[in-house]
């Protein structure tokens, strides 16, 4: 016959297994439901609903880690309404990467909580969970800690992992716009050298990272009439890359039906801003040549002048406007036009060519590129760009800080 004692210790153990079974259907719920991908908040009350009922903690504060600071995602029980921050402050302070009690803490929050739980990945917090008016016995104490802090640790690792994939998820978009805007960007680019009876053209464009703001084209109007344009957008990326499609667009289909520069330009301000409600603004230098007149019309918005080289003489073009998109109505625009002689050399850029990661301003501005043009201005187009180039290697000691393009323009 069984005694008293034997028949205790047999419920006990029968209470232990069930307990057990217990815990491990619970994890195997949390655990389908992360397979599931199921949302955060329904994670949450998942844990909360075995926290209260099956563990009878009847206060928690759980708080994990995001974009470098703490949120509180889970908090129940206690008639005080602590801030993240006095929490986090409180919790940092502990300064233990084990599950600790918090009987004889005199710290004025800690005090109305039972234990503390950390969780870190290597030496980083990922999560600090504190838990109060925790009704247990003396000899499953260590059994629910146990549990508990397995518990929550499944959750922190699926929390950490949904972040992560939010990461790569972005990331691949991020790299996919990448793709995209380089290839609207590479349809903007018309060519690298172009030469026939009138004109000789030569260009380089070097963007500062994948995808820049700069942006050129040539357009032959008719076969004695041709136009050019060199721009820089304001912002980088696919939007960057989608308004510069756009404002190509615009200025081909303006170029063969409007004969005045002014006019072409003013439409192209309207259309910026309409597109970008003023958020966007483009600098450009655009010019119509008539082989005919020999006659250059020339328009400034903005943009670094471009230099015109003649008979040993380089000026700067710097008649025209502000930039376009930034105003609904320019406050000044003038048309510039010069006579062309045989064999006058321009040459066109972004600011990109005078800004650099170190200070270049002895060895590098506008009076020194007029003086490199006056002494180069002879050479071919797509010699004198090569040729730039190569001096800017040598007198300056640093790297560009935003996109460079080059257009080199020769009238015969």
């Amino acid at each position: 016959m069984q005694s008293i004692e034997e028949i205790s210790g047999e419920d006990e153990l029968i209470r232990l297994l069930l307990k057990r079974q217990s815990e491990l259907n619970s994890l195997l719920e949390v655990t389908r439901a992360i397979n599931k991908n199921i949302s955060t908040p329904v994670l949450i009350q998942m844990l909360e609903v075995i926290m209260q009922n099956y563990l009878q903690v009847g206060r928690l504060r759980f708080l994990i880690e995001h974009e470098g600071s703490f949120i509180c995602i889970s908090s129940y029980g206690g008639g005080e309404t602590e801030s993240t921050k006095s929490l986090h402050n409180a919790c940092k302070k502990l300064k233990t990467k084990v599950a600790a009690p918090l009987t004889q803490q005199t710290d004025s929050l800690l005090k109305n909580y039972d234990y503390f739980i950390p969780f870190f990945h290597k030496s980083k917090p990922l999560a600090y969970a504190l838990i109060g008016e925790f009704n247990t016995t003396d000899e499953m104490l260590n059994n629910d800690l146990n549990f508990i802090q397995t518990l929550i640790n499944v959750i922190v690792v699926a929390l950490e992992n949904k972040k992560l994939f939010r990461e790569r998820m972005e990331s691949e978009r991020f790299k996919r716009e990448m793709e995209l805007a380089q290839e609207v960007q590479n349809m903007l680019i018309p060519l690298r050298f172009h030469k026939d009876s009138s004109v000789e053209i030569g260009a380089k464009y070097f963007p500062h990272q994948n995808i820049g703001g700069d942006y050129f084209d040539f357009i032959r109007i008719n076969e004695h009439e041709f136009m050019w344009c060199i721009a820089d957008v304001s912002g980088k990326g696919i939007s960057a890359a989608l308004l510069m499609a756009n404002f190509q667009a615009s200025l081909r289909a303006w170029a063969v039906v409007e004969d005045d520069l002014t006019n072409i330009v003013e439409r192209l301000n309207q259309i910026m801003l309409r597109n970008t409600k003023g958020e966007r603004f483009i600098t450009l230098f655009l010019a119509k040549y008539n082989a005919r007149t020999r006659k250059l019309n020339f328009i400034n918005a903005g943009h670094n002048p471009s230099i015109l080289f003649s008979d040993g003489e380089a000026i700067p073009l710097k008649l025209g406007t502000t930039m376009i998109g930034a105003f609904d109505e320019l406050p000044f625009l003038n048309q510039g036009e010069v006579d062309i002689e045989p064999g006058t050399l321009i040459f066109n850029y972004t600011d990109g060519l005078m800004d650099y990661d170190v200070p270049t301003q002895k060895t590098w501005d506008e009076d020194k590129l007029i003086d490199f043009v006056v002494s180069n201005g002879n050479l071919s187009p797509d010699k004198f760009n090569q040729t730039l180039l190569d001096h800017l290697n040598l007198i300056v000691k640093g790297k560009p800080i935003d996109d460079i393009t080059l257009l080199t323009i020769r009238i015969f």
